[in-house]
Order: structure tokens, then C-alpha cells, then sequence
């Protein structure tokens, strides 16, 4: 479980392919405190630290965390959110975000305004049950607030500090993203899916 407030941004030193999917390097300093067998966001994306060695860290990506979210497009030099897992007593600051990656986004605009910065992405029709103007939604694993929503678009401001200290300032038109949507939301969906169900199969 993560929180999605962004710990640090590392770099990609390498991606290797492997028999199993790929197994990425990452420079950064976080390094230090990581032990095999814990989980790391990388990008949103929950992963297995598998060793640390010299300020690095070495994870596997599996062929189907590939295909259904970013890091299976990660290049050399590339910069990524990481964010170490939540401790039982620790703040969540953000929102409770699982690392588990519900649909791609699309960055459709960038635009200044001010000191921050606005992001227009769009997203798949599948995920428009889970979305609320207001509401939590995780891009490439930063907790943020969908400021606008349309049909398929929705709109985040982020702030200077957000924009300074994350790798969503590296996002350009037409890029991929990683989107989870908020947790809670998914689970009240879910019930109401169910109570449909059974009013439609409850004998008149």
C-alpha cells in the first residue's frame, strides 16, 4: 500500500531483457534504505526490489505488468516516481493507493498557469464509473485531485512543489501514463454492480 506522495525521483540506469519480462536498474537515493523483498512504486506500479547494490536498485518486470502499464516502454536515462510502501503507523498524506495499475492515460495538454501547471489527460471509457470531479486519482503514482472531468478527459493542476519534486514535469502531449483510479471508489461501484445483480435476479 502507498500513499502516492512521490518519496524521490530516480533515473533508469538500465533495462534488460529476461526470460520473464525485464529487469530495470534504478538509480537513486532510496537506495540505501531498501531491502530485497520489499515493494517500491515505481511510476505507480507496484514492484519487488530484488537487491540494492551502490545507490541502485534492481527490480523485475513481468510480461504482464509490461503490457498493461508504462514500464514496459522505460528507457535508459528516463526519470521515474518512487515511493517506498506506507508503515502501518505512518500519515497517509494522499490517498490510499494499491500500485496497481487500473488503465492508461494520455496526455492531451500542458499549460502554465502561473506557477503550476495544468494536465489534460484522457482515459479509456471503462474507468469513467471511478472518476468524480474532486476525487483522488493517481498519475504515474502522484496522489492527485481531479480538478475538471469531461467524458473522457479530466484535468489536474499540479503546484510548483508537485512539479519541482515529481516526473510530471518530464510529461509531454502524447504521452502515455499510468492511471489508478481512488480505491474506495472502485469498491462502492463494485457493491452497487452486485445489488443490481441481485435485484435483477430476485423472483417477482
Amino acid at each position: 500500500m502507498f500513499t502516492g506522495l512521490i518519496e524521490a525521483v530516480g533515473e533508469i540506469a538500465e533495462v534488460k531483457t529476461s526470460p520473464g519480462g525485464f529487469r530495470i536498474r534504478i538509480r537513486t537515493t532510496l537506495a540505501a534504505d531498501l531491502i530485497s523483498g520489499e515493494s517500491l512504486a515505481v511510476n505507480g506500479v507496484c514492484l519487488t526490489v530484488v537487491t540494492t547494490d551502490g545507490g541502485e536498485v534492481h527490480a523485475d518486470i513481468g510480461p504482464e505488468t509490461a503490457r498493461v502499464t508504462t514500464l514496459g516502454s522505460l528507457r535508459q536515462g528516463q526519470r521515474v516516481n518512487l515511493e517506498r510502501s506506507m508503515r502501518a503507523a505512518g500519515r497517509v498524506g494522499g490517498h490510499f493507493v494499491q500500485g496497481h495499475v487500473d488503465g492508461p492515460g494520455f496526455v492531451e495538454g500542458v499549460r502554465p498557469d502561473g506557477d503550476s501547471h495544468w494536465l489534460t489527460i484522457s482515459f479509456d471509457p471503462s474507468l469513467a464509473p471511478y472518476l468524480i470531479r474532486k476525487g483522488s486519482i493517481a498519475v504515474d503514482g502522484v496522489s492527485l485531485t481531479i480538478a475538471g472531468l469531461g467524458e473522457n478527459v479530466f484535468d489536474v493542476m499540479i503546484i510548483p512543489f508537485t512539479w519541482a519534486n515529481t516526473a510530471l514535469s518530464t510529461l509531454k502531449v502524447g504521452d502515455r501514463v499510468n492511471i489508478e483510479c481512488d480505491m474506495i471508489g472502485k469498491y462502492v461501484a463494485r457493491s452497487l454492480e452486485l445489488a443490481e445483480d441481485a435485484g435483477r435476479l430476485k423472483p417477482a
